[in-house]
């Protein structure tokens, strides 16, 4: 009998000492995630964007960073399926605001204003297959000789 409590105790010990590793293990993986991921450091790596003109956006910047594909593509299905066109709301408008004031573009160049971005979160931006990524006041300029 004693050495069933004797074997129970030290069953316990194990199993206290075991989780007390775990959490300490979880707690050292959570420091350091904090740690080397911190708020402060992402801004830091962020991308340097060449924004072209900039200004007043349909939204406010955090939004935009976070909706703007459910936007364009609500857009693209407003104006596809039921004819309507908002300009506000266009991929064709953020070019013409966003588009680098040395090349016209939004996807020329590594800090173009979607390739820079799309390239940071490692997403493949599909407008530009069929859209043209120029300002098309540059393309009329360029074809008019101007």
């Amino acid at each position: 009998m004693r050495e069933l409590r004797e074997q129970s105790a030290l069953l316990r010990t194990r199993g206290s000492l075991a989780g007390f590793l775990k959490a300490l293990s979880v707690l050292i993986v959570a420091w350091f995630a904090l740690s080397v991921f911190s708020p402060a450091q992402a801004a830091e790596t962020a991308p340097r964007l060449d924004i072209g003109k900039g200004g007043e956006c349909v939204k406010d910047p955090q939004w935009m960073r976070k909706n703007h594909m459910h936007l364009l593509k609500h857009q693209r299905d407003e104006t596809l399926r039921k004819g309507i066109r908002e300009e506000s709301a266009s991929l064709k408008n953020c070019i013409e605001c966003h588009a680098s004031t040395k090349d016209d573009s939004v996807i020329a160049r590594e800090d173009s204003f979607c390739v820079g971005c799309h390239r940071y979160e490692a997403v493949k931006p599909d407008c530009f297959e069929c859209h043209s990524g120029t300002r098309k006041s540059a393309w009329l300029r360029q074809r008019n000789g101007k």
